[in-house]
C-alpha cells in the first residue's frame, strides 16, 4: 500500500478515533503520527495491502492505551489542578450537540468505551473490533451491550 496515499484518506478519521479514546486533540494527533511511523516501517512485511488500514486502527488503539497510561502515571505523581477550558481546536473536532454523550462515554470503563468508539465512530464490525482489540467477538457484544446500558442510565 502507498504510505502516502493511506495517511491522505486515513490521516483525519484516524485522529478522530483516537480524540475520542485519549479526550484531546494534541494527543490524538500523537498517537496517530506514531501508529503511521510504526506502519511505515513494517509495511513492506504486510501480506495482505487490504489490511493497512485494519493495522492503523490496531496501532492507534494500542497507542492510545499507552498515552492514558502514561497519562495515569503522570497524574498519580502530580498533585491535581484545575482542569483548562477547551480550547477552539476540541470545539472543531467535537460539536457541541455531542459534548453530554461525549461526556458519559468517557465515563464508561476503557474497554466499554473503545469498543463503542471502534462500533460506532468507526463503524467497524464485530469482528473488526475483535481482532483490533484481541478480545472475542461474543466478548464484544456483551461488552456493547453493557456500555448501551451504562450510557442509557447516564443520559436518561
Amino acid at each position: 500500500p502507498d504510505p502516502v496515499a493511506l495517511y491522505a484518506a486515513h490521516r483525519l478519521g484516524l485522529v478522530r478515533l483516537a480524540v475520542l479514546l485519549v479526550d484531546d486533540v494534541q494527543s490524538a494527533e500523537d498517537v496517530v503520527q506514531d501508529a503511521f511511523a510504526g506502519f511505515l516501517g513494517r509495511a513492506h512485511r504486510l501480506d495482505d495491502p487490504d489490511k493497512a488500514l485494519a493495522y492503523l486502527r490496531t496501532a492507534v488503539l494500542n497507542n492510545a492505551r499507552s498515552a492514558l497510561r502514561r497519562r495515569r502515571t503522570a497524574r498519580a505523581y502530580v498533585a491535581p489542578h484545575e482542569v483548562a477550558p477547551e480550547d477552539p481546536s476540541s470545539r472543531a473536532v467535537l460539536a457541541e450537540e455531542h459534548r453530554e454523550v461525549i461526556a458519559a462515554l468517557h465515563r464508561l470503563p476503557e474497554r466499554q468505551r473503545e469498543v463503542l468508539v471502534l462500533r460506532y465512530w468507526s463503524d467497524l464490525s464485530e469482528g473488526q473490533i475483535a481482532e483490533a482489540m484481541g478480545i472475542s467477538r461474543g466478548t464484544v457484544k456483551s461488552t456493547a451491550s453493557r456500555a448501551l446500558t451504562a450510557l442509557e442510565r447516564q443520559l436518561g
